[in-house]
């Protein structure tokens, strides 16, 4: 008979698999619940709660956002699809038998602490209500789930809105007079989108960002900064990476897009082929902040003014972990101080894997993350002590704040940096357990 759980995961995406795998390489019995009827998160196209759309490709190359342990096939092009990736995360999960692990359908509604030690989790399945005690938790589920729409502006806007939560294909903006507003990956992709589809497409962007194409001196982007973080502190990458990018691209400005404030990887970047294209043909026309609506007509911080017919607010999403205590997450999840951005600093046992946000890709730094969860839990790994524990996230936000200021300073990492950094934490905590590898 196999063993109770030890450990609940929450979520089956990326992430939870990935907690998953490493746990169960741990020899540490673990289940996870999953509020849809399959694995995959996020890139499940057409699953409840995903944002994925028709025309979605990973934004970062194939080769820097493979799990190290399932590589994707070498035949694939540099940037697969989202039915590609859902099917490698299906893959993923039947290769290293997951799948039984996974309480399907099932929303956890409560994650409270145990009264004799230990946390207890409230779930509701197919069959009704389900309570189990675990001796830790690992919130696995993501934060692209809760839209974060913008607060009001002035006058009243007639036209259609919609988020790009909400969005799916081209069809919906096929014969309109479209406004994409926004500067993520998103944004970009839909108002590319709109182009080919739209009566008209309008990219509002209140403040500047760097566009990134997918190819740079004949490879892709990420793998040059790749090459440069394993030898250059970021302040000295960001100078050659933008002098190489104004001298290849052209600045922002070139496009009629505004200059950013912020310097190259400073920011997430915004990575698009198709967007400087469709810009210079005039199939694309930017325009700066929104100051007001009135009706169907939007008047913008330069004073120009245009009619619309759909709005499509590309804001981002709210950070919320709706099933955790608010004493728990203190200032809000997007606020929580964290341990090497894994494990709560006041609540033993509790841990997450993917509450960041990181200049690259997700999967190879969920997959480290889980490889800490999962040697702390079988004993050969062990952290520093909580004083340590606390200075260094402090440490770490100060640096973090330095870089990226206000836009959510605790979740920030450098995607090089922090999977070197969580290799060498990885070293140290197994030295700390007396663990010889």
């Amino acid at each position: 008979m196999a063993a109770p759980p030890r450990v609940a995961v929450i979520g089956a995406g990326a992430a939870g698999l990935a907690t998953l795998k490493a746990l169960a390489d741990a020899g540490v019995p673990a289940v996870a619940f999953e509020a849809t009827d399959t694995v995959g998160g996020l890139w499940v196209y057409g699953s409840p709660g995903s944002p994925a759309y028709r025309t979605l490709h990973l934004n970062t190359s194939k080769g820097r956002t493979q799990f190290a342990d399932h590589p994707m096939p070498a035949h694939w092009p540099d940037y697969p699809d989202h039915s590609r990736i859902a099917g490698y995360l299906a893959d993923y999960a039947d290769r290293f038998g997951l799948r039984d692990a996974v309480r399907q359908r099932h929303t956890v509604e409560r994650v409270t602490r145990a009264a004799g030690g230990g946390w207890t989790v409230h779930a509701t399945g197919p069959d009704g209500p389900v309570r189990l005690d675990v001796e830790a938790v690992v919130v696995a589920n993501g934060h692209n789930r809760v839209p974060k729409w913008p607060d009001p502006y002035p006058g009243g806007c007639t036209a259609e809105q919609l988020h790009s939560h909400d969005y799916r294909g081209p069809e919906q903006l096929a014969g309109r007079r479209v406004l994409v507003v926004g500067g993520g990956n998103s944004a970009m992709d839909i108002a590319v989108d709109a182009s080919y589809a739209a009566a008209r497409t309008l990219l509002s962007l209140r403040r500047g960002v760097w566009v990134v194409p997918k190819y740079l001196l004949g490879r892709p982007s990420d793998t040059l900064n790749g090459a440069l973080a394993r030898r250059l502190p970021w302040r000295l990458r960001q100078r050659i990476s933008q002098t190489m990018l104004t001298a290849t691209v052209g600045p922002p400005a070139r496009y009629g897009l505004p200059a950013p404030a912020h310097g190259f990887l400073q920011d997430h970047p915004t990575l698009s082929d198709g967007l400087l294209s469709r810009l210079t043909h005039g199939d694309i026309q930017a325009r700066p902040g929104i100051a007001r609506f009135a009706g169907d007509r939007v008047e913008f911080t330069d004073g120009r003014a245009d009619e619309v017919d759909l709005v499509v607010w590309c804001t981002g999403y709210r950070v919320e972990v709706p099933f955790l205590d608010a004493e728990l997450l203190g200032d809000g999840a997007d606020r929580l101080p964290l341990y090497r951005h894994v494990f709560h600093l006041d609540a033993p046992g509790l841990a997450f894997v993917g509450l960041m946000q990181s200049t690259g890709a997700a999967f190879p730094l969920v997959e480290a993350q889980a490889r800490l969860v999962a040697g702390w839990l079988a004993g050969t790994w062990t952290p520093p002590d909580p004083a340590r524990q606390a200075a260094a996230s402090r440490a770490e936000l100060r640096a973090a704040t330095t870089r990226w200021g206000q836009r959510r300073p605790h979740m920030r990492v450098d995607f090089d940096a922090y999977l070197n950094e969580l290799e060498r934490e990885l070293a140290a905590g197994r030295r700390r357990a007396g663990v010889r590898r």
